[in-house]
């Protein structure tokens, strides 16, 4: 066994020799290979790139152009130098060489320490368990299955902690909501306590003894026994007294509102008459452009409308506002129409008359000139 160990090492230490000599530069002769750079040019390299030696290639990069910047003769700047340039362009190729140089070493270096470090034997493959326990590989595979219970064990209890967890911050959230309706319903309570007190109030002062109904029934409105006679005679009373649904009073609104710009857009178009002038065009197209936005929120309204509406068959669409111009011009060219042939009437009536009764509205007009 001792030889065997002895022969070993030795092997090793003729198979490293070869390759730590080639890690070293060449001072052979006149240095003639190229990998060799004295120490202190690149000391100098570093101290010229304001860097020390082991930074990181960014470092290198940023400096290099931060310098650049600052001594190259095209930036315009006040510092400019082409010398100086040239020295941190130089120090720059020196110290990435240097760089490359260290990272070959160490990549080498790495390469032998794999090539030469002892290998476990081919049995302990068999025998990791994770790297838990120690002894013959039984022992070591009962510790294992020890170590894979304990394991299990800790996982349910950090399981079963992260549940308890959740479950006392749903029931916090439930605690807070639940505050939260309490102080709604006490609100409630309070207001309709408050309420009550006001009209047993209002009662003793006599404020409802002037009312028409003062004790007597509530009329039965209908008699339909599929409707329930007390909410039927509130739904009444409503209706009575002016309340009405938010949507029958927008619908109502609505339907007001288009008549109104339908009618006032009518007028318009009687106003200015015809024929068309260049001016009268002109306010035409004011009009109409007016009328365009006044439609649109009106439609924004229906919009409104539709989401309130109970019914879907209540709900209204768009109007347009082309087709209202539209209508209205041809109902002003209708009226044109209606008047043009009530005046022609009225001419033909009055030449029948004079026809007619001609002498006598002569002599007529004659003593009224005449009494003058």
């Amino acid at each position: 066994m001792l030889t065997n160990s002895i022969g070993r090492h030795l092997m090793v230490h003729q198979a490293m020799i070869p390759r730590k000599l080639k890690l070293f530069p060449c001072i052979c002769g006149n240095r003639m290979f190229s990998g060799y750079k004295p120490k202190s040019s690149v000391k100098d390299s570093y101290k010229i790139l304001e860097l020390e030696e082991g930074c990181s290639l960014d470092d290198i990069r940023n400096s290099y152009r931060s310098l650049a910047k600052k001594y190259h003769p095209d930036s315009g700047s006040a510092t400019a130098d082409s010398e100086a340039f040239m020295k941190v362009e130089a120090a720059y190729r020196v110290v990435l060489s240097d760089v490359e140089t260290k990272k070959k070493s160490n990549e080498n270096n790495e390469e032998e320490e794999d090539q030469f470090k002892s290998k476990a034997p081919q049995h302990r493959h068999y025998l990791s368990f994770e790297g838990v326990g120690f002894g013959t590989p039984s022992q070591r595979e009962k510790q294992y299955m020890q170590f894979r219970v304990d394991r299990a064990t800790e996982q349910v209890l950090e399981y079963r902690k992260q549940r308890l967890e959740n479950q006392y911050a749903v029931t916090d959230l439930m605690k807070a909501k639940d505050v939260r309706q309490s102080k709604k319903v006490k609100i409630t309570q309070a207001v309709e306590r408050l309420v009550e007190d006001l009209i047993q109030e209002s009662m003793a002062k006599g404020d409802f003894d002037n009312l028409s109904g003062k004790g007597k029934p509530l009329q039965k409105f209908s008699d339909c026994p599929h409707i329930d006679p007390m909410t039927h005679n509130l739904n009444r009373i409503l209706i009575d007294n002016g309340y009405q649904p938010e949507w029958i009073l927008m619908q109502k609104e609505i339907r007001e509102t288009i008549e109104r710009l339908r009618r006032g857009l009518v007028a318009s178009r009687s106003k200015l008459g015809g024929p068309m002038t260049p001016y009268r065009q002109k306010e035409w197209n004011h009009i109409c452009e007016q009328f365009i936005e006044d439609i649109r929120k009106l439609n924004k309204r229906i919009d409104n409308f539709n989401l309130v509406v109970p019914i879907l068959s209540r709900q209204m669409v768009h109007f347009s506002a082309d087709k209202e111009i539209v209508r209205a011009q041809k109902t002003y060219e209708a009226l044109m129409e209606n008047r043009e042939a009530s005046n022609s009437d009225t001419k033909e009536n009055e030449e029948e008359n004079v026809k007619r009764f001609g002498w006598k509205s002569s002599l007529v007009k004659w003593l009224n000139l005449t009494l003058k």
